[in-house]
């Protein structure tokens, strides 16, 4: 197990037995991946190469999951570390309007990218609609994401764009609504919306809830 292409076939094997609920089974197809991984590792710290490939591709993986979705509601999708290390000369022109509706103006010091995953904007115009933070726990970047949520709105032509975060919680930091842990404090106050990928229940709000009501969300903005 050493690519995504493996990861997202371990996963197809899950959907074929658990269907729309292939989302709740997350965390168990990353631990046979690990396994898989194990095996084929070669060197001293096995945790932590597994720890960086598991990052890594669980966002790849997320990306995955919600392209088709995405793209039936006549929106693109794109990596957000794409806009951010490709040179802009080397960036088809579509991309280019993209990321420049998204720059973060900081006066003197220049225009700077948010630090997010997934970038989600209209075909036709390129007008962003969404970015998505993806993460195994929200200790990695939930304090980080309701910062760019609030450096967003705070411009006229980046205000509109929701700020979302997805995660499989696996430090059960969004479980229960009370008492809120600093982390569902976050996420309540400071994102649109946040969403779990969990096989465990959790208490569910206006703005954290389960990964499968993610894209029904992001249908909602599309009317407004």
């Amino acid at each position: 197990m050493n690519t995504i292409e493996e990861l997202i076939k371990l996963y197809e094997a899950h959907k074929k037995r658990h269907g729309k609920k292939t989302y709740r089974h997350i965390s168990s197809i990353l631990k046979k991946a690990k396994a898989k991984h194990k095996k084929s590792f070669k060197g001293w710290d096995h945790e932590q190469s597994w720890r960086a490939f598991k990052g890594k591709n669980f966002e790849k993986l997320v990306k995955y999951i919600i392209e088709d979705q995405i793209k039936n509601l006549n929106l693109e999708i794109v990596n957000g570390s794409k806009l951010d290390r490709t040179i802009e000369e080397n960036l088809p022109k579509e991309l280019v309007q993209v990321k420049r509706n998204l720059l973060i103006d900081y006066g003197e010091f220049g225009y700077h990218l948010p630090d997010i995953d997934i970038v989600i904007y209209r075909l036709k115009t390129k007008k962003v609609l969404a970015v998505v933070s993806v993460k195994v726990t929200l200790r990695e970047r939930i304090a980080q994401t309701g910062y760019w949520k609030i450096k967003l709105n705070s411009q006229y032509f980046t205000k509109h764009i929701k700020t979302y975060f997805i995660t499989l919680d696996e430090d059960e930091t969004l479980r229960f609504k009370k008492p809120a842990k600093k982390g569902r404090a976050i996420a309540e106050a400071d994102t649109h919306g946040s969403y779990v990928l969990s096989e465990k229940s959790i208490e569910e709000s206006k703005i954290v809830k389960g990964f499968d009501k993610f894209v029904d969300d992001l249908k909602k903005i599309l009317t407004k």
